[in-house]
């Protein structure tokens, strides 16, 4: 019996169908890697087969009683909690029940309390708890929390970007899940944590059900690839390689199919400009397929293009991009930089590796001018015009609109020398023009990424 399954999925944005009469399931043992091009739809299936969305039409279909754990690309946390507490707060109602029976309990103690009620009540709860193996949830979250080398004290607030999808990971992984739904879960990761995430998810007995773009993680695990298309759902058994010969050779019958299909609708449409009239019966025929094919070549949807991406390099800057001499930066009593100091040039390209909360974002905020040393200087050089892409994307808003971040106020955008109105410049990012007034929070992660870019290219840069 599978363990997911969807059947005739339907579910649109806007005038977009994401899932258009989409049939799939997940059976006990499969690691199932879900591909598909940036804002196809991959995590809004994700999340309705976890449970947090819902279908326009069609069924989405769990067995009763397996635990799921979900980790989506961008997990909420409350910064104030303790790594603890996010991790024992994800495992849903046993973690309220745990909070209410400790809550009857202090209430016990409180003078005038009425003892037979909250006692009956207390048992209650005890049972239910029992039942669900509740009492071993610290444990479990323990257990999770030192998989993933955190420190159960510390505020979720003061984590790097890869310590929070540590805690996804763990927070998913502590409620012993059957089934794990993970959106992209080696970003922010450091490439050992990718390698142990690959190790476990391969050696454990869960079924998996994966987003990602990373190639050599997506060929080890994964033991068969579904693509999400234009609204349809394909499964390719085995690697991501044998995915590619099949795909290769789908896409070619594609266009040989397309381009009969567009020959025979131009000699029809020669055809009845020719004026015959469609009394007789061949005739008639002939009106009734000309009208079919213009339909379905309405309905086609192609599929997506490449990015053309075109790079201001700018004025050049000083031979002295940065320098740092004897820098430290110290965040309460922990030192993330000590002493720290190097020679940035022109022309340099420096690759800034490290495990996750070593400090890494900080040196580069540091170095920006973002944040200020504790000991130490930072010098740098003129004439700077610096494109920043940040990890968690801050510069967009997601209120405002695809043009107003790239141009706002103003329907052209100057790039290279070159004046383009907005729309078309949005359009060499891959959005349709219809979509340039949509809000940035309609967007999915990966077209996020894109939007950024976008912006970052519309202006002159030379760091």
């Amino acid at each position: 019996m599978p363990y997911l399954h969807l059947n005739r999925a339907c579910l649109a944005y806007g005038h977009v169908p994401l899932l258009d009469n989409a049939d799939f399931q997940i059976d006990p043992g499969e690691r199932v890697a879900l591909i598909g091009r940036n804002g196809t739809g991959k995590s809004s299936l994700l999340a309705i087969l976890a449970g947090q969305g819902r279908l326009d039409d069609g069924e989405a279909w769990t067995q009763p009683g397996i635990r799921i754990g979900y980790v989506p690309q961008e997990p909420p946390f409350d910064p104030e909690l303790t790594v603890f507490q996010a991790v024992v707060g994800g495992m849903g109602e046993t973690s309220r029940l745990l909070a209410e029976y400790h809550e009857v309990s202090a209430r016990l103690a409180e003078p005038g309390a009425d003892h037979d009620g909250l006692l009956a009540h207390m048992q209650a709860l005890q049972h239910d708890l029992e039942s669900r193996g509740a009492w071993s949830c610290e444990s479990q979250a323990e257990q999770a929390i030192a998989r993933f080398s955190l420190d159960a004290d510390a505020k979720v607030g003061t984590l790097s970007g890869g310590q929070k999808k540590r805690l996804a990971l763990a927070q998913a992984l502590a409620v012993a899940p059957e089934v794990l739904l993970l959106d992209e879960p080696t970003n922010h990761l450091d490439i050992a944590a990718i390698e142990w995430l690959e190790s476990l998810l391969i050696e454990s007995r869960m079924t998996l059900l994966f987003i990602t773009h990373d190639r050599r993680f997506l060929d080890r695990v994964a033991t068969r690839i579904v693509e999400l298309d234009r609204g349809h759902l394909a499964s390719f058994p085995g690697s991501f390689a044998a995915y590619q010969q099949r795909k290769e050779a789908m896409l070619h019958e594609e266009a040989l199919a397309n381009a009969r299909a567009d020959k025979l609708l131009k000699e029809e449409e020669v055809w009845i400009r020719k004026g015959v009239e469609a009394r007789r019966t061949r005739a008639v025929f002939r009106v009734q397929r000309l009208d079919r094919l213009r339909a379905e070549r309405k309905a086609r949807r192609e599929r997506l293009g490449s990015v053309k991406m075109q790079i201001d390099a700018g004025d050049k800057s000083g031979q002295l991009v940065a320098e740092l001499v004897g820098v430290t930066k110290r965040f309460g009593d922990k030192t993330v930089v000590r002493d720290f100091s190097c020679r940035i040039q022109r022309g340099d390209k420096i690759g800034l590796i490290g495990p996750n909360g070593a400090g890494k974002t900080t040196l580069l905020r540091l170095i920006l001018g973002e944040l200020e040393p504790d000991a130490g200087q930072v010098r740098r050089g003129t004439r700077l015009e610096i494109a920043y892409f940040d990890q968690f994307r801050t510069q967009l808003d997601p209120e405002a609109t695809l043009a107003d971040v790239i141009s706002p106020g103003s329907e052209y955008v100057e790039v290279g020398g070159t004046r383009k109105h907005v729309v078309g410049y949005l359009g060499e990012f891959l959005f349709a023009p219809e979509r340039a007034r949509s809000p940035v929070k309609s967007l999915s992660g990966g077209e996020r990424n894109r939007l950024l870019l976008a912006r970052l290219f519309a202006k002159p840069a030379n760091v």
